[in-house]
């Protein structure tokens, strides 16, 4: 039994000693770079929008209308640019240096390649060149930007320029004049990135509260989320700055809290160590330690430099805290790490990170501690190295230390035999600064004489746009001019129309009215005569014919006073009418006329509208005025076919005895009737027709050659 518990002790042992070497042996996560390029036709320098750049496959942007991008990548990702015009091109990330990607497009046609804009050409190539050139020559940058300058430029193209020039100075730690190159580009252009960079310089050159005030400026739900932690960050190195604590630790949480919500890695590890700093400078040991563990611990997780760094901060703040045993152990860390450092890069001398710095810095821990004798070994590295890196600031430091250290003990000899050294450092430096004075001063120079040409550039462009912009206003109150003459011409016009329209709506009021007074006098006309017959049946005393006749009667008035107020009604509700009508009346003349109605198969009848009892007064007129006098029994018809695909005619012929022999027997009265009946049926007929665009049209003649001739009528009806 103690056999097994052994044997699984001892293989928990092994995976656990397998886990540790695992995660000891993890690759680092390198820390997000932002990476900016182009995309431009090798041939005519155009740039191409509308590009596809991805990193791995995933992280997605295009190219702007200049050609532009910026996206997130590690060191190492592969970053792929595809578009319809240009075989894809890969390319595997390095650093953070701008890229430029020329390619043989097809989007551009021969034609159109002789058109192109060689003004806007011409200063994408500039500014490209300019930004090549910012960490390797300031005067050829800044000669670019003064180049580019010189075209035609737009607005947003000084812009561009300016922050670029800014960028510059920025670079080589000419802040004041970074902030006038700044502060052109925001007058042309209310750029975020332009304005976090102002403030930025405002701070590096000493005035903390203009930076404040340009922090607070911005509109941070405008911002991205990278750029509000820059924001919050820049905040918190200006309150610091002004050992307003509070403050600027607020400001730094901030920015932790978006940091950590948006997994911005890098800046999560730097806004810990600046609230670590700011404790420390309020005296808050333990609470900076907490913040520097944190920030340790995350360097650790991304590149090696970066870890470095923060040891080498961790380092300062264990060295003034006294705390000399761990400041020594990071030291001696941060040696061993530059080595791996440096096979891939150059660490400059003014780098807190060179081999020669720790190893002074390392001595200086053991001679505050009285271990001089530990200590000359590491001055001794620290002078080796220096030699080596010809930094003669830390020669000079070192070779005054060891000189200290050897006589303390006892090796006098030795001692001043270093201290000679010293003092010939000390010369040797002094003539380097000397030298570099002059440097300085013929770099000032440089940068004034182009800083000089680009202020003439732009005092030129605000001249020439001030020009342009007062021939702008002239030409604006010329158009002000025309267009008021042109407004009051349109007014007058609306005016007309209006007026147009009100008279034409008086027309179709005028209209109604006249068709509602008319189908007000065609109604009473229809009753009387019904009445009549109702009267007549009464009279003979036949009281059950009567009855029968008055209940189809209001049947057919409640269809009529239905319809009354309508101008169409459909054509199936009409041949229903004249149905009922046709109906009561061959009631009365039974041994007169026999009728038939007849409608075409094929005909759609939904399809159809009619002014409503338009065809029973020619009926009425058919039974009474004709069929009425012949001597043996008429046949009146009705027939309603289609005549096109839009348009039906309803016929109504009777054989009766004709409309010549019906003038004959009329009294004076029944002739002043029918003339007024027929003339209500016109006038309707022409109102509709001028309502509606001659949606009907009636034709009257006789129906034979005969002796009772009878009379047809026809009607045309269109489809709406």
């Amino acid at each position: 039994m103690k056999t097994l518990h052994k044997f699984i002790l001892t293989l928990f042992l092994i995976a656990a000693g397998a886990i540790s070497h695992a995660q000891n042996n993890a690759p680092e996560k390198t820390p997000i770079l932002t990476i900016r390029g182009s995309v431009y036709d090798e041939q005519t320098y155009s740039p191409i929008s509308k590009v596809s750049v991805q990193i791995n496959g995933s992280k997605y942007t295009t190219t702007d209308v200049d050609g532009k991008f910026t996206i997130q990548a590690r060191v190492g990702d592969e970053l792929m640019v595809t578009h319809d015009s240009f075989d894809p091109i890969y390319y595997t990330i390095k650093g953070d240096d701008r890229l430029y990607f020329q390619v043989e497009s097809d989007e551009y046609p021969t034609n159109k390649r002789q058109r192109i804009n060689n003004e806007k050409k011409a200063f994408n190539r500039l500014i490209d060149s300019a930004d090549f050139y910012i960490k390797k020559d300031a005067t050829k940058s800044i000669k670019f930007i003064g180049d580019a300058l010189n075209v035609n430029v737009s607005v947003g193209q000084s812009a561009e320029a300016h922050e670029l020039l800014g960028d510059v100075y920025t670079y080589w730690k000419q802040f004041d004049l970074a902030i006038s190159a700044y502060k052109i580009s925001l007058q042309n252009s209310e750029k975020s990135s332009a304005k976090l960079k102002l403030a930025k310089s405002y701070l590096m050159n000493d005035d903390s509260q203009k930076s404040i005030n340009t922090y607070n400026e911005l509109d941070i739900d405008n911002l991205s989320n990278y750029e509000k932690v820059i924001l919050y960050e820049g905040l918190g190195d200006a309150y610091l700055n002004r050992k307003n604590y509070q403050q600027a630790t607020k400001s730094y949480n901030l920015g932790l809290d978006v940091a950590k919500e948006h997994f911005i890695t890098p800046k999560i590890t730097d806004l810990n160590s600046k609230i670590a700093q700011t404790y420390n400078a309020q005296g808050r040991k333990k609470k900076a330690k907490g913040y520097f563990d944190n920030s340790l611990e995350l360097a650790s997780k991304e590149n090696k430099t970066r870890a470095v760094e923060e040891k080498a901060k961790v380092a300062e703040f264990n060295s003034n805290n006294e705390d000399y045993e761990n400041e020594i152990v990071l030291r001696k860390q941060i040696i061993n790490d530059i080595k791996d450092i440096e096979r891939d890069s150059v660490i400059s001398n003014e780098s807190p990170l060179t081999a020669q710095k720790q190893n002074y810095k390392i001595a200086n821990a053991l001679v505050l501690q009285n271990r001089n004798n530990d200590a000359i070994p590491f001055y001794e590295k620290s002078i080796e190295e220096a030699e080596k890196t010809g930094d003669l600031v830390v020669k000079r430091d070192a070779t005054r230390n060891l000189s200290s250290a050897l006589i303390e003990t006892g090796d006098t000899k030795k001692g001043y035999a270093v201290l000679e050294e010293h003092i010939r450092v000390v010369d040797e430096l002094y003539a380097q600064k000397v030298q570099e004075t002059s440097q300085v001063a013929r770099f000032s120079r440089k940068l004034a004489e182009q800083q000089n040409r680009i202020t003439s550039l732009e005092s030129d462009r605000i001249l020439s746009r001030t020009n342009l912009e007062l021939a702008q206003e002239r030409y604006k109150s010329q158009q002000v001019t025309i267009y008021s003459l042109i407004g009051g011409l349109v007014l007058l016009l609306i005016t007309g129309l209006l007026i147009y329209k009100y008279i034409k709506q008086q027309r179709l009021s005028n209209n109604l009215l006249a068709l509602k007074s008319l189908r007000s006098q065609m109604n009473p006309h229809f009753i009387f005569n019904a009445l009549n017959s109702v009267n007549s049946f009464i009279a003979t005393n036949d009281e059950r014919t009567a009855n029968k006749y008055l209940s189809d009667f209001s049947n057919l008035m409640r269809s009529v006073l239905e319809n009354s107020e309508e101008d169409f009604i459909p054509l199936q509700k009409e041949i229903e009418l004249l149905e009922l009508y046709t109906k009561l009346e061959h009631f009365r003349f039974q041994d007169k006329f026999d009728y038939a109605i007849t409608v075409d198969e094929n005909l759609d009848l939904e399809d159809f509208q009619i002014p409503p009892m338009l065809l029973q007064p020619y009926i009425e007129n058919a039974v009474w005025h004709g069929l009425r006098y012949k001597s043996e029994k008429g046949q009146l018809n009705i027939t309603i076919k289609p005549k096109s695909k839009d348009t039906i005619t309803i016929t109504v012929t009777d054989d009766g005895i004709g409309r010549e022999r019906s003038k004959a027997l009329k009294t004076a009265n029944q002739k002043k009737q029918n003339s007024k009946g027929m003339s209500n049926i016109k006038e309707r007929v022409a109102i509709l027709n001028k309502m509606y665009k001659d949606k009907v049209d009636i034709k009257i003649e006789d129906y034979q050659d005969i002796e009772d001739t009878g009379t047809k009528v026809e009607v045309t009806l269109k489809k709406d």
